[in-house]
């Protein structure tokens, strides 16, 4: 089940000098003096004999970064001749484990990973394919892309396609294409003219043409559509996301909305879904466990700034509260403190 550990050498090497850029606003960072060699032993006794030591298996894990997890998956499989994730999959178990293997995965080995379980079996967690789509840049999508097909056999739009329908798909699509502007060029006129459209296509009218927002929200750079969404306001008198709500519903609701709060504030995007698998009755353990393994090493650090500002609480308080045993605590590592 846990074939795409270290079967992918190219895969690393290509995505390898994105890794050494991403952790600037990160809670994980490099564990200085690092030894592979010396883990690998630390992890190796943490399975010896009867039992397992969680603790040991957390204070290694959660404390190195991505590309020190992938040193320490070779450095496993050569003194030993086994998969680590294989080994760590039969001791451990439940939400526990999740968060542990999923540590042990590149960032768009991950991704990839989530998508097909969110679209395995009858069903499909359609917050997965949102939370993912609506949040990646073009390089991390199709990275993502590559490796789906590669591991899967089937390109990621393909299973889309065959797991979603209508307008939803549509928007998925087009976000799988990586097409966006990445750029920060802002035409005033056309800025002007998406935001009218977008008002003509939904408050003004009756009924909604859902490709006029499609078109804005899945094509425009991030700072031209901030310049959209303050014209649609002064046009309409409303903000988007309340146009959305009033317009759309389901998970075409959703996703636009994933996109409009991306582009505002991507760390206050995840802080909210990070709010919302925890609060009332139960926890929605996939997104809680989805968003602090892919964010750790990126944007925690501003997630927890944007979560105490949005809830005057912190994350770390949430998640004490919320989860217990191993999973707590590996979890709460991974948050770095209040």
């Amino acid at each position: 089940m846990w074939i795409f550990q270290s079967s992918y050498p190219c895969l690393w090497e290509s995505i390898h000098p994105t890794m050494a850029a991403i952790g600037k606003r990160g809670t994980v960072t490099e564990a200085s003096g690092f030894n592979p060699e010396q883990d690998v032993q630390k992890l190796r006794e943490a399975m010896k004999g009867t039992g397992t030591n969680e603790a040991a298996i957390i204070e290694v894990l959660a404390h190195r970064t991505i590309a020190q997890r992938q040193r320490i998956k070779e450095a496993y499989k050569q003194s030993i001749g086994k998969e680590l994730a294989d080994d760590l999959s039969s001791e451990l178990s439940g939400n526990f484990r999740s968060v542990v293997l999923g540590l042990l995965m590149l960032a768009p080995v991950y991704d990839a990973y989530e998508l097909k379980q969110a679209m395995k079996g009858a069903g499909t967690e359609e917050a997965c394919l949102i939370d993912i789509l609506a949040s990646r840049s073009n390089e991390e999508i199709r990275t993502i892309n590559a490796f789906y097909k590669k591991e899967y056999g089937k390109t990621l739009e393909d299973d889309v396609c065959g797991d979603t329908s209508g307008m939803f798909q549509r928007v998925l699509v087009s976000l799988l294409t990586a097409g966006r502007d990445e750029g920060n060029k802002v035409d005033e006129a056309l800025a002007v003219q998406d935001a009218k459209e977008i008002f003509e296509a939904g408050e003004a009218r009756w009924g909604t043409d859902e490709v006029k927002f499609l078109t804005v929200l899945c094509v425009r750079n991030r700072d031209h559509l901030l310049r959209v969404f303050d014209e649609y306001k002064k046009i309409s008198g409303r903000e988007i996301e309340e146009s959305i709500k009033r317009e759309m519903s389901g998970c075409l609701e959703d996703v636009f909305l994933a996109i409009v709060k991306c582009m505002r504030n991507k760390p206050a995007f995840f802080a909210e879904r990070l709010y919302k698998s925890m609060k009332g009755l139960g926890t929605t353990d996939s997104v809680l466990i989805r968003i602090m393994v892919a964010r750790a090493e990126i944007d925690m650090l501003d997630i927890k700034a944007e979560f105490q500002k949005m809830y005057s609480k912190t994350l770390y308080s949430f998640i004490k509260g919320d989860t217990s045993g191993d999973y707590r605590k590996i979890l709460l590592e991974l948050c770095g403190g209040e």
